[in-house]
């Protein structure tokens, strides 16, 4: 049966375009920023690479603890909008201070508190997915909007490389950042209108304790009790630890590879944009071919071709190669990172605590690259060679890969006879 998106659903995935422009924007451009701001200071490219790695570490650690605690509040009738709200204001007020100093430690202070603000909007969007939509659907919706967030990112992303390569009409290099800066949180704020005209909270508690925060620490202690109960849900979350972790050890670490290698800035610009318009409508194909072949499968298939990528780093000595490796990504990130988002939020039980279940998840989606680090550079330093480093992350995607087919149920298959024991999610159709 064909599946269409209602008006709901639409104005979930369009948010994926409205935050993706800021991820490409962090990773492209801000670093570059940094480096242009504290060179009046004295400060060396060193220093404040090291700066930028403390703030990212920082940051995502702060949202790392706090995810389970924010998931169990939004819970609670109400909230999840509050806290949407407020971390999407954090955000565009921080970007927006951006635009008015070039002073080197307010930026690095206004950068800390965007990356909270988007990354505390992730973590409520994330989980708005069960309330918007229902099981059957729930692996299209989420692979639309990683798909739309793909296609979406491309055109600030462009501009942002035309106006920092070119740099018309006598502009700085600053210059040219700060127009891109402003480009983006335009478009984060239009296409964020959807979502908070049309998606509201459909699951959530009733109950209002008198110790809110304090009742919440004793309700993810019980979560997770229960996921370690729910075997399934456990090995999943086991495997996708691993494989997620690979993920995003590769996008966190691929400019530095081609750098090592050889690959020119420009190349790797490009080719980070080609990566990103394979993978819009990559996702949707995968997508497609899941409803045939099952999620869990198409998921061990793209581990198979992250595997297979890594090993391919050990041959690669020319510029050529790097833009093999960039198509091959392109085809399967987005899917293996929508695809794990919807078959987790297929198997949560108690969909009135789906925020709770989502703040563990996102705990791994949005805060992993833990591992891979380490092992890339461990086997850096012992070979010398940077490509056996990256060769080095197919042992985390061989792990995921082991867990997830020996352990993790199909429930693409499950759900063709009996029933899961996953509730499934009446249709939203318009806003409340």
């Amino acid at each position: 049966m064909k599946q269409k998106l209602n008006k709901v659903e639409w104005s979930w995935a369009l948010y994926d375009v409205a935050f993706s422009a800021f991820a490409i924007l962090s990773t492209a451009f801000l670093p570059i920023l940094m480096k242009l701001a504290g060179k009046p200071d004295g400060l060396s490219n060193a220093l404040t690479t090291a700066h930028w790695g403390y703030l990212q570490s920082f940051s995502t650690l702060a949202l790392a603890l706090l995810a389970p605690v924010l998931g169990a509040i939004a819970d609670f009738k109400g909230k999840k909008r509050q806290m949407f709200i407020f971390f999407f204001v954090v955000a565009l007020c921080s970007l927006g201070a951006m635009l008015l100093t070039n002073n080197y430690t307010i930026l690095l202070l206004v950068n800390f508190l965007c990356a909270i603000g988007y990354s505390g909007t992730n973590i409520v969007y994330d989980a708005y997915l069960v309330d918007v939509t229902t099981n059957e659907k729930m692996n299209l919706l989420s692979s639309m909007g990683f798909a739309v967030g793909y296609a979406g990112r491309c055109l600030p992303y462009l501009v942002g490389i035309v106006l920092y390569g070119t740099l018309p009409f006598g502009i700085t290099a600053i210059t040219a950042i700060k127009i891109s800066i402003g480009i983006t949180l335009v478009w984060w704020l239009v296409f964020t209108i959807p979502f908070l005209r049309n998606v509201r909270q459909l699951y959530g508690r009733e109950d209002r304790p008198a110790h809110l925060v304090s009742q919440s620490f004793g309700s993810i202690w019980a979560t997770l009790k229960k996921i370690v109960r729910e075997k399934n849900m456990g090995f999943f979350l086991l495997a996708y630890f691993f494989y997620i972790d690979g993920v995003n050890t590769m996008i966190s670490m691929t400019s530095d590879f081609g750098y090592d290698v050889g690959i020119s800035v420009t190349t790797m610009a490009l080719a980070l944009l080609v990566t990103q318009i394979i993978a819009a409508p990559s996702v949707l194909l995968f997508e497609r071919i899941a409803r045939r072949v099952t999620t869990k499968n198409v998921l061990l298939i793209a581990i198979g071709v992250f595997t297979a990528i890594c090993t391919y780093a050990l041959f690669l000595k020319s510029a050529w190669q790097f833009w093999v490796m960039a198509i091959a990504t392109g085809l399967v990130l987005g899917t293996i990172q929508a695809l794990s988002r919807s078959y987790f939020g297929r198997m949560i039980p108690d969909k009135n605590r789906n925020n709770e279940y989502f703040g563990f998840f996102n705990v791994l989606a949005r805060y992993s690259a833990i591992l891979g680090p380490l092992m890339l550079s461990l086997f850096t330093l012992l070979t010398g060679s940077s490509r056996y480093g990256v060769a080095s992350i197919d042992v985390l995607f061989a792990v995921g890969f082991i867990l997830l087919l020996r352990f993790v149920p199909n429930i693409d298959t499950a759900s063709k006879g009996k029933t899961t024991g996953v509730q499934a999610a009446p249709v939203p159709t318009e806003a409340e």
